[in-house]
């Protein structure tokens, strides 16, 4: 069909808005229903595909060729790429600080430091100082994070409570972080310095993770000497030194991550050369568990090749006869992300449809015009936000499309665009993570060995912060102002994206 033969473009009804997102409701609530937490190992996936084929039916359908429909789908996936490098190279990491030594060196050092009463609580501050330090909270989930919520394992301490925790500390410092790629992205996007940006933040931020931080230090001290894990920890520290050489040497890649993170190495690039400095390491200091890996039958050189390259692939795995280790151990791969890999598709994709051929403006304009208080224009923001991680499955979705919408919004009604800046990285960014399809919640789930159902309580900075980004809008509290503007440059902006 030429262009000339082609229906003229129309835009969306309200029932073609809400068609997509009443059949992502369905689905999911099926797959979970079906499958229970399972559901995120294939439905949920399948559901997320299905979703994405309905928007493009309602775009074909609305007058956009179906070859609009794919380069539309071609520019999702290129907006993931970097993401799902990360995703790998995480997953690579992990199987080879496992064969190396680095994750066990954690556990080790970390059973004989840590008391379960403050485990929760000192997990949140650990992370938190990382994130900060490295400006990256999936870095710090996927690298701290897994060694503590593999020490907690050892502890007999929750692993889901300690999950939330690595979760609230990772975003707190990937809020405040000046290297946050997230946080620069919001001040650039509502046209803010980033330190105003960051100070602003930590208006919301700092109550918030204190907040959750005496939440998780009551819960350690009520729960933590109840919960001991029945196996003792001395036979868990004989177990771990009698298979591995523990020495400070193991945790040179941990810290070589660090310094490529500070030195703004792209995050694939510094998580690869962090597992394969691990391997080069492991060849050294844990011979005897490269060799029982990889087998005898190659010599020690092609061993530790096949031993490094296998676990970077497939993960690693031992059995040392204690469960608990065993479970900690066996894990890691490129090919353990693979079910995120297609969540991730599957997610953004839909998402990227949704907001191209004008979809999610239809929902979002009526919001606008009924938002006539400042305290409703935060909660629509924040309804904005967090409804696009879940609908669209995405963080970076999430936090660019109000900041778009709502700028010039803000701008007319004389509110200083840091407020905006603030109510969006609370409303887009941290509560990214709460929800099992998006890109953030899949991640964290996967490399944590975790379910988001299951931390999503017990990360409280994620649901405090942004609660109390609203409540400031409602209440007026350090809201700052301006001179109202009746237009500006960007007003084009409000116009729609497809």
């Amino acid at each position: 069909m030429t262009d000339d033969q082609r229906p003229p473009v129309r835009e969306p009804s309200l029932s073609d808005a809400i068609v997509p997102l009443v059949t992502l409701a369905l689905l999911v609530a099926g797959a979970l229903a079906l499958f229970g937490l399972d559901a995120l190992d294939g439905p949920v996936q399948a559901a997320l595909i299905l979703c994405a084929m309905v928007a493009a039916l309602i775009a074909v359908k609305n007058g956009h060729s179906w070859e609009a429909v794919q380069k539309a789908g071609q520019g999702a996936l290129s907006s993931i790429t970097s993401a799902l490098f990360i995703l790998l190279a995480v997953g690579a990491l992990i199987g080879v600080w496992n064969l190396s030594g680095t994750i066990p060196t954690l556990v080790y050092y970390g059973i004989q430091v840590l008391s379960p009463s403050w485990y929760y609580a000192a997990t949140a501050l650990i992370c938190a100082v990382i994130a900060m330090s490295i400006g990256s909270s999936w870095t710090t989930a996927g690298t701290i994070g897994v060694g503590l919520v593999g020490v907690a394992s050892m502890l007999g301490v929750s692993t889901a409570i300690t999950a939330g925790a690595v979760i609230s500390g990772a975003y707190l410092g990937d809020k405040l972080s000046p290297l946050s790629e997230t946080t620069i992205l919001t001040a650039q996007m509502v046209k803010v310095d980033v330190h105003q940006h960051i100070r602003r933040q930590a208006w919301t931020s700092v109550p918030a993770f204190t907040l959750a931080f005496l939440v998780l230090l009551v819960i350690g001290l009520v729960k933590g000497p109840d919960v001991r894990n029945p196996v003792g920890e001395d036979v868990e520290l004989a177990s771990l030194s009698g298979i591995y050489h523990i020495t400070p040497l193991n945790l040179l890649p941990l810290v070589l991550l660090a310094v490529l993170s500070v030195r703004k190495c792209p995050a694939s690039l510094a998580l690869m050369f962090s597992a394969l400095f691990a391997g080069l390491l492991g060849a050294f200091l844990q011979a005897p568990v490269m060799r029982e890996f990889a087998g005898d039958e190659h010599g020690a050189l092609l061993g530790s090749v096949k031993g490094v390259w296998s676990a970077m692939a497939n993960g690693f795995s031992i059995e040392s006869g204690i469960p608990d280790i065993d479970r900690l151990l066996s894990r890691g791969g490129m090919d353990s992300m693979l079910p995120t890999l297609w969540l991730i598709i599957g997610a953004v994709t839909f998402g990227v449809l949704l907001e191209e051929f004008g979809l999610i403006r239809r929902l979002v304009d009526p919001l606008i015009a009924s938002a006539r208080s400042t305290g409703r224009l935060f909660v629509t923001v924040f309804a904005c936000g967090f409804g696009l991680n879940v609908i669209a499955g995405d963080q970076y979705i999430a936090l660019i499309l109000p900041t778009r919408v709502f700028r010039l919004e803000f701008a007319r009604r004389g509110l200083a665009p840091t407020n905006l800046s603030r109510l969006a990285a609370d409303s887009g960014t941290v509560t990214s993570a709460l929800v099992p399809w998006n890109s953030c919640g899949a991640f964290m789930g996967a490399v944590l060995g975790v379910p988001v159902l299951s931390y999503l309580p017990y990360a409280i900075f994620n649901y405090a912060s942004p609660a109390l980004s609203v409540l400031y809008g409602i209440t007026g509290f350090k809201i700052e102002k301006t001179e109202p503007v009746d237009d500006g440059p960007d007003s084009d902006e409000r116009g729609p994206t497809g």
